[in-house]
């Protein structure tokens, strides 16, 4: 399976990796005020990157181009080793590939970006959702609600966490072969990404 980088997916990578540096190595010359600012300024730059898949998404002038966008978004929220991960629309190439998602993967381990903030009460509640003591416990809620969702019977709004409703969003387009209910879908994907967004700012 080849890989690409998606025209979406070049700002955060220095940045996270200087995050992922100083955290291993505890430099001295770094305070926690320093880590933390970094990872805001990853946070935002990872969220205005799926801001622009979905905004091509929405746009796209053919259901290719649609899913592609949509598969960046979501790969760039669930991480590598998050559900679903890799070339979701089968073309051959993972668009959105990435070493770090939004939230935590499945191994357990609190890799998410967004789990490297200082936690307030919309990080919490709208980016989170939950405790993520347990990810994948997490994971089945969405999983679970992916599963459960028919055009008539919306059960995104279940979960909590605003990124993992992007992801079923676009797991939706991913499944349609109407442009016109994918560029739906993208719009109620821009919703959460704003939400997920304004979080740091609560």
């Amino acid at each position: 399976m080849r890989s690409r980088l998606s025209p979406f997916h070049t700002k955060p990578a220095a940045i996270l990796v200087a995050i992922l540096f100083l955290a291993a190595c505890g430099s001295e010359s770094s305070t926690d005020e320093d880590l933390q600012e970094q990872s805001e300024i990853a946070f935002r730059e990872q969220i205005t990157t799926i801001d622009d898949a979905v905004t091509t998404w929405r746009n796209a002038e053919s259901i290719e181009d649609a899913q592609a966008a949509a598969e960046t978004a979501a790969n760039l929220i669930v991480g590598p080793n998050g559900p679903d991960y890799g070339d979701r629309n089968g073309d051959g190439t993972i668009d959105g590939e990435y070493t770090v998602g939004v939230l935590s993967g499945l191994d357990g381990k609190p890799t998410g970006i967004a789990q490297k903030l200082e936690p307030n009460e919309c990080i919490d509640n709208d980016v989170l959702g939950g405790s993520w003591s347990d990810p994948m416990a997490e994971w089945d809620k969405m999983i679970v609600a992916i599963d459960q969702w028919r055009p008539d019977n919306n059960t995104m709004p279940t979960l909590d966490s605003h990124p993992m409703r992007v992801v079923g969003w676009a797991t939706f387009t991913l499944g349609t072969d109407s442009l016109d209910d994918a560029h739906e879908y993208g719009g109620h994907a821009k919703l959460h990404v704003d939400v997920t967004l304004d979080a740091l700012d609560c």
